[in-house]
């Protein structure tokens, strides 16, 4: 495997490991209020498809050659997604926003 490949796989671990955190936060916002046997389902469900469609990707970039880097870049991209989440929740204008959203999402419904 050439350098340009790697780095392209490189890259394409780091960012999917940022769109699986926010991919993550809407997967357990679905599932907040809902009843055990369905929150499990749908996290393993969830967690199978991820895992799927990374390898997939992967297998189209690089004929799929996996190497302990490759994880290892997306656990740091997963890192930073939520370190983006955290500056974004604290810097963003409109508090106000933010604030009903967060009302919305994570109260339970009686």
């Amino acid at each position: 495997m050439d350098a340009k490949v790697q780095i392209e796989v490189l890259l394409f671990s780091f960012l999917y490991g940022v769109f699986f955190y926010f991919i993550s936060l809407v997967n357990n916002k679905i599932i907040f209020n809902k009843k055990r046997l369905y929150k499990s389902v749908t996290i393993i469900l969830f967690m199978y498809n991820i895992v799927l469609l990374y390898i997939i990707i992967v297998y189209k970039i690089n004929k799929g050659i996996f190497h302990i880097y490759f994880f290892l870049m997306m656990i740091l991209g997963f890192m930073l997604g939520v370190r983006l989440h955290k500056y974004l929740l604290n810097n963003v204008k409109y508090r106000g926003f933010v604030a009903k959203v967060k009302k919305r999402c994570y109260t339970k419904k009686k």
